[in-house]
């Protein structure tokens, strides 16, 4: 079957099976940024925003995302690049699987609330794990980044 997405603004029309997954029908079509981690919705590895919220795209049976708008890490390559940067100051980045993820989460977190508490940040970044870091220095970088200009407002 056949379903329209708007995936990183360009709209697509994508052939899928009926039980197949967000995560599995993104990689075939290329969009490697999503990864695939846990396959149950426990690591946050497949996120993806769809229609600007994090969920885990390994969960999500494809069929569901019907008309709906989906974002890879490649659709804010800029906001992207500029939370890589603050990882890298503070050393928070270390094997990278969990990255795109991360971005996409903290991304999303910016959109809502560029001011969150430091408990709010970890209450919405919950689902994203990060297999290689105490997440100390990876909460500095993000509440760095959560500061800067927000220019996608």
């Amino acid at each position: 079957m056949k379903i329209n997405l708007k995936i990183n603004g360009i709209s697509k029309i994508l052939e899928v099976e009926p039980g197949e997954f967000l995560l599995d029908v993104l990689r075939r079509n290329n969009y490697l940024s999503v990864r695939r981690g846990c396959d149950n919705s426990s690591c946050g590895v497949c996120t993806v925003l769809f229609d600007n919220k994090p969920v885990p795209s390994c969960s999500l049976l494809a069929v569901k995302a019907n008309n709906h708008e989906i974002t890879t890490v490649e659709g804010i390559q800029e906001e992207a690049n500029k939370l890589a940067k603050c990882f890298g100051e503070y050393g928070a980045d270390q094997c990278g699987f969990c990255n795109p993820s991360m971005a996409l989460t903290v991304y999303a977190l910016k959109q809502e609330n560029k001011n969150a508490t430091d408990e709010e940040i970890k209450e919405y970044l919950v689902g994203n794990l990060c297999r290689c870091t105490g997440y100390v220095s990876q909460h500095k970088a993000i509440k760095k980044y959560l500061g800067e200009k927000n220019e996608s407002s």
